[in-house]
């Protein structure tokens, strides 16, 4: 399996108005078109948080542990409708309330997104697509903080969870 370099992505300004489009291939080759995407942090009651680990197959950041959820908002899609999305189809998740708690930019040497954040609370079923992600489990705050720096967790993951909520 294998992402698909094809799909059309919205190429954005920094206050999220749509510019044109680009292919994932052509967001993802070094171009370092802006292009949104949406995270989702899921805590329990208890407030630990859940983190998915990303499949070998992935073209970036592959075998690490990542935010709950996080996936590309498509062309002609808004960020309320691609998180709804993206959390169903990673998490089967679809009775949550998102609060969103803000967006930056987020670069890397292949790519920049703008990233729109989002946490909720949430002690229902979690059911980890079998296609999309390889497991997760929920982590304390403490096991995060341990784990920072140490080549497990996404750099995306660590800068925004430490601006957000460490």
């Amino acid at each position: 399996m294998k992402d698909n370099s094809s799909e059309i992505f919205p190429v954005v300004a920094e206050d999220g108005s749509v510019l044109g489009s680009a292919t994932r291939g052509e967001c993802h080759n070094g171009s370092r078109l802006l292009h949104p995407v949406v995270h989702l942090h899921v805590f329990n009651s208890k407030g630990e948080v859940f983190l998915q680990r990303r499949p070998e197959w992935k073209d970036i950041q592959p075998g690490k542990w990542d935010t709950s959820v996080g996936g590309h908002i498509d062309f002609g899609e808004t960020p309320e409708q691609a998180l709804v999305r993206e959390v169903r189809e990673e998490l089967g998740m679809t009775d949550f309330v998102p609060e969103r708690m803000g967006m930056y930019v987020f670069e890397s040497s292949r790519e920049r997104e703008l990233v729109y954040v989002h946490r909720t609370v949430y002690d229902g079923p979690i059911s980890p697509s079998a296609t999309e992600l390889d497991g997760g489990r929920f982590w304390s705050l403490d096991e995060i903080r341990v784990a920072i720096g140490r080549g497990f967790l996404t750099p995306n993951f660590e800068s925004e969870f430490k601006r957000f909520f460490l």
